[in-house]
């Protein structure tokens, strides 16, 4: 049986983290406010290990389905630290690992150092132009370093090498080590700030916190440059339109309903490339009618050339879609699940061809905003992944090379 591990990164950068068993063995750089998710099977061992500056740091060590069909989990600062990380079985708090605070309490206990103390450590310990600790090196180097964490940190990280080589090791190091109960999704938290997981939580929106990006084979798609991968996940064929927006400026658009350029079929289970513009703003739905789920999206972004994109219910849902990076950074949002055949009759509207889809959330055709769809879509999605109320909190997805993927379910 395989299971997920989820990293997620709280914070406001991008964050690269080394992977040591999974993944091909290949880093992955986790977009702010994003998680990346690792297939690992039963009886698979490794490690996600955070990047400062190209200086390893904090560590969640990880063995799935170990001995007595039990997960291992454990959270390191021996190889350095420069962020905050705890790691924890998906909903299972008591079984965390980690200060979720560590560098502030790092940064603290520093600030409170005497001099004898911050001379020993002046080598090891490095601090930006307020004296203030960025990054620290290997505690397994530096003794003096070793007892310094400990007067913050102890019994809440490895902090030590532990019992290895016929030493003892440190009590509570060993005690790291010990078993999380059973087998099941693990999540790994990366933060500036308190890596604590959110708890708010809902066991649907951590459901959803397990989609994986598609694998696109971008070879046979042919992609010639900038525009879209496009797939239908349905089994018979789809048309989708494509519509430019009328005009874009100081953060709104004139939102194009009756011009789409072009219209795609795409076969059923299939999938191609779109050839679109650089100058192109604006999105792609399923058919030309309204109630429609909205990939929102730009080909380049006049701050950094590159694609930008997000999943939007505002003029409905028909169905479920995502949007990925195609520039190997694993960027991702939307959802996969059907949020529509099981909705309440409240908050659906049909479209002029009979298609049951879900109501507008904002209003501005067809009547005022249906606030059972609203909270049906808060339920079964969460603004995170999808726009819902506009405004702000959903993670955008970025592609350097102009390219991204949308699949429609």
């Amino acid at each position: 049986m395989s299971r997920n591990i989820f990293i997620t990164n709280l914070s406001g950068h991008d964050q690269e983290f080394e992977i040591h068993g999974w993944n091909n063995n290949q880093n992955v750089v986790v977009g702010p406010h994003q998680t990346f998710t690792i297939n690992a099977p039963d009886g698979s061992s490794g490690a996600i290990i955070a990047l400062h500056d190209g200086h390893e740091g904090e560590q969640a060590e990880i063995t799935k389905n170990g001995w007595g069909g039990n997960d291992f989990i454990d959270l390191s600062n021996i190889v350095g630290a420069g962020g905050n990380m705890t790691v924890q079985q998906v909903n299972n708090p008591a079984t965390r690992k980690g200060d979720p605070l560590f560098m502030q309490h790092l940064n603290d206990a520093w600030h409170r150092a005497d001099a004898g103390t911050r001379q020993a450590l002046e080598l090891c310990v490095h601090r930006d132009n307020n004296d203030n600790v960025t990054r620290i090196d290997a505690i397994k180097d530096w003794p003096a370093l070793e007892n310094f964490v400990r007067t913050f940190a102890d019994g809440k990280t490895y902090i030590g090498v532990g019992a290895w080589n016929g030493s003892p090791g440190n009590a509570n190091d060993n005690n790291q080590s010990s078993a999380a109960q059973g087998n099941t999704d693990i999540q790994v938290t990366y933060n500036d700030g308190d890596a604590t997981p959110p708890t708010s939580q809902s066991a649907a929106s951590m459901q959803l916190q397990s989609i994986e990006p598609v694998q696109h084979d971008v070879s046979s798609a042919q992609v010639g440059g900038p525009g879209i991968i496009l797939r239908n996940h349905r089994p018979v064929p789809q048309t989708y339109a494509f519509y430019n927006n009328y005009w874009n400026g100081d953060g709104t658009a004139g939102a194009n309903f009756d011009n789409p350029d072009p219209i795609i079929t795409v076969a059923g289970t299939d999938s191609l490339f779109v050839p679109l513009p650089e100058s192109f703003k604006g999105r792609v739905q399923r058919g030309t009618l309204l109630p429609a789920t909205w990939a929102e999206f730009q080909i380049a972004a006049d701050n950094d050339g590159a694609a930008h994109g997000d999943i939007s219910l505002q003029q409905g849902c028909d169905g479920a879609a995502t949007v990925a990076s195609t520039d190997g950074s694993g960027r991702f949002n939307g959802f996969q699940n059907d949020i529509v055949s099981g909705a309440p009759e409240a908050a659906v509207r049909y479209k002029a061809d009979g298609t049951r889809a879900l109501d507008t959330t904002v209003g501005n055709w067809n009547g005022g905003p249906n606030l059972a769809a609203i909270a049906w879509e808060n339920e079964q999605v969460g603004q995170r992944r999808a726009y819902i109320v506009g405004g702000s909190g959903t993670d955008d997805v970025a592609s350097a090379n102009k390219c991204l993927a949308v699949d429609f379910y």
